[in-house]
């Protein structure tokens, strides 16, 4: 396991994470990581594997639908920074673009469908 850093935009949100190395990311295709547009890791982090801070009340949250997944977002920058995912509650999935030194673009990617989970 590895030990990654990461943050969004402004650094109001800040978190560590462990996992295996990350070599792909994955893009969801449902209704709201479709506009979104994002890379997440291809693990989904379980909780005791993630430490999160945030300044004053910055972490902000999104959800929808049957309101099992939370989309975890900066209220300040509006970088969203992990969703913790609706098919394993509790767990997380990491914008990779937010991950120091992991340059999304540059990964290979594979499409998962969330649309047929709408």
């Amino acid at each position: 396991m590895i030990r990654y850093t990461g943050s969004c935009h402004c650094g109001a949100v800040k978190f560590t994470f462990s996992a295996p190395e990350i070599e792909q990311a994955m893009r969801c295709d449902c209704s709201i990581c479709a506009r979104k547009g994002i890379s997440m890791s291809m693990t989904a982090i379980a909780p005791e594997n993630i430490e999160i801070s945030a300044k004053g009340d910055a972490l902000s949250t999104y959800q929808f639908g049957s309101m099992t997944a939370r989309h975890h977002f900066c209220s300040q920058c509006g970088i969203q920074t992990f969703v913790e995912t609706r098919l394993n509650p509790g767990h997380y999935r990491i914008n990779l673009g937010c991950v120091d030194g992991i340059n999304a673009l540059r990964l290979p990617e594979i499409i998962y469908d969330g649309q047929s989970l709408d």
